[in-house]
């Protein structure tokens, strides 16, 4: 495992040192050829890429943070501080946009007359277009990689920024074709609005990791599976899986046989983590806790988990 942690934070910190030189690129040619050109909303487009410049700081930092080993303070290490920076960046976003909305309403509330934006801003916009899906792709892959949720939600949200620079695109093209430099103040609220967007969704995907949640049935299905393909082994319930930097931590009862020793029940619990691991990609942690068939004597004391039942109604096996 100590190598699968330092191949995975090598690949976050290739992936950020490419967002970094990409994004500081692209974002220095937007701010100065949306001042030199007076166009708010593709100076909106360069603070966006400010932000994401920080967030391949942030990736960088978190590269490190992960890499370390559990210890007595972190017990199942420091996974999780992957998914902090994933919320933190999903603020960064909104303010962002937040505050791009509020300029480009400010600067329309004034009524004060505006220039066209000159055809400088057209050529950066393109340059940010092929730049970004550049990115985007770079980002999804090591992501995919890694298993990482942050590069995952970056290449998300560098895929939001192409759409954002083509609707910048187009609102240039309408306020230079039609001389209403309005338009320019229009499309950078909407550019605002797209960020916001972005910041609400990565949070929400976030906040469901810090809260341990999961919504992907799917994998409970594959778990249950891998239980009734264990002979001996059944009524896989109180089933827990949550996510620790995009690795699946697992928690699940079982029940087998009654007369069974021991060593015969711990073999069994054994086969079940390895069909687990074969059904399942991505895995930090799985505990098996071996019951006898029929002892339901537990019962309302059993609070927390998932059955099979509550999940798939239909389902029936045995032991």
């Amino acid at each position: 495992m100590p190598e699968n942690i330092e191949y995975r934070a090598r690949l976050i910190k290739t992936a950020s040192l490419i967002a970094l030189a990409g994004n500081f690129a692209l974002g220095a040619v937007k701010i100065a050829s949306g001042i030199l050109a007076g166009s708010l909303a593709v100076l909106g487009d360069g603070i966006d890429s400010l932000v994401d410049i920080l967030i391949a700081v942030m990736a960088l930092v978190v590269s490190r943070v992960v890499s370390r080993p559990a210890d007595r303070g972190h017990p199942w290490g420091h996974g999780r501080a992957e998914t902090i920076a994933t919320a933190l960046l999903a603020f960064l976003l909104f303010f962002a946009g937040a505050q791009l909305i509020l300029n480009s309403a400010n600067q329309l509330a004034s009524g004060q007359n505006r220039e066209i934006p000159g055809r400088l801003a057209l050529a950066a916009t393109l340059v940010s277009i092929v730049g970004k899906v550049a990115l985007a792709f770079a980002q999804r892959h090591f992501g995919k990689k890694a298993g990482s949720a942050m590069l995952r939600a970056n290449a998300k949200n560098m895929a939001g920024d192409v759409i954002l620079s083509l609707g910048v695109l187009a609102g240039l093209g309408l306020a230079i074709e039609t001389g209403a430099a309005v338009l320019d103040s229009v499309t950078a609220i909407l550019v605002g609005l797209w960020v916001i967007r972005s910041a609400v969704g990565i949070f929400i995907e976030a906040n469901l990791e810090l809260m341990d949640g999961s919504a992907e049935t799917d994998a409970y299905r594959a778990v249950f599976d891998a239980v009734h393909s264990v002979p001996g082994a059944g009524n896989p319930h109180r089933t827990r899986m949550r996510r620790i930097a995009g690795r699946w931590d697992i928690d699940i009862d079982i029940e087998v046989a009654p007369d069974l020793t021991v060593y015969a029940a711990h073999r069994i619990a054994t086969q079940v983590e390895l069909a687990i691991k074969g059904r399942l990609e991505g895995i930090f942690d799985i505990m098996v806790h071996v019951e006898p068939s029929g002892d339901h004597h537990r019962g309302d004391t059993e609070g927390y988990g998932l059955n099979e039942e509550e999940l798939f109604p239909n389902t029936r096996h045995d032991i």
